[in-house]
């Protein structure tokens, strides 16, 4: 299994994808940190609390990662199967089902470890600035600090499971922009915030969907050795 995702890694070079989620962070806690600065100037409370900035980070890094797991698909998978290149793979000695299983392994995990990653980063960065620039009301209580980075975690295992779902829609005519639409479309459902109403901080939801994905995941390969590749 691990030399399997070594020789994937290996031939799917990801600089490109380290790349767009070092701008990508950079761009969330950019504007997080803008839309607080100038709210304050303005006389306004952009972001009433640390919850709320949490809240919101968590909701913004999650979105945009799903994404990218929906280009990580499109790359692993629907682009190999519409260009007939895993031709080549299935005459190795190893089970179609199996190299599959490794590409949405890889695609399950960077889309897990970057969404932590990137909800770290941006929280710090805005604690960091909020210590310079005071743009969100109260303190932040080092107290809290376990259960964000457990509700991170939770989140980020959720999202994970999520991305996958797009799988379902471009294995069907093997479609790059169904796949990436079908993304979009998920990430508006469990996107949503507002003061009245938010999907975004219900957990459950997010952890339904990722039961989902992994079950459609594996629903869209089972008849994957069956597959006339020619």
């Amino acid at each position: 299994m691990f030399t399997l995702m070594k020789l994937e890694l290996k031939k799917f070079k990801l600089g490109w994808y380290v790349k767009g989620v070092i701008i990508a962070n950079i761009l969330i806690a950019a504007l997080l940190v803008c839309i607080g600065y100038v709210e304050k100037l303005e006389g306004n409370v952009g972001i009433s609390s640390y919850d709320e900035a949490f809240l919101i980070a968590g909701t913004l890094v999650r979105a945009t990662f799903i994404i990218f797991a929906a280009v990580l698909i499109t790359k692993f998978i629907i682009e190999e199967f519409k260009n007939k290149t895993t031709n080549v793979l299935f005459t190795y000695p190893v089970p179609r089902k199996k190299f599959i299983v490794v590409k949405l392994w890889i695609i399950g995990l960077l889309t897990f470890i970057t969404i932590f990653i990137s909800n770290v980063f941006v929280l710090v960065s805005i604690i960091v600035f909020d210590s310079y620039f005071e743009f969100i009301p109260g303190t932040f209580s080092t107290a809290a600090l376990g259960q964000q980075l457990l509700s991170m975690v939770t989140f980020a295992f959720a999202a994970a499971g999520t991305s996958l779902i797009p799988l379902y829609f471009g294995m069907r005519k093997y479609s790059v922009p169904t796949t990436i639409i079908s993304s979009i479309l998920i990430v508006s459902l469990i996107s949503s915030h507002n003061p009245v109403f938010s999907t975004a901080s219900i957990v459950y939801i997010p952890l339904f969907l990722a039961v989902i994905g992994i079950v459609i995941a594996f629903w869209s390969i089972r008849n994957i050795e069956k597959v006339d590749m020619i």
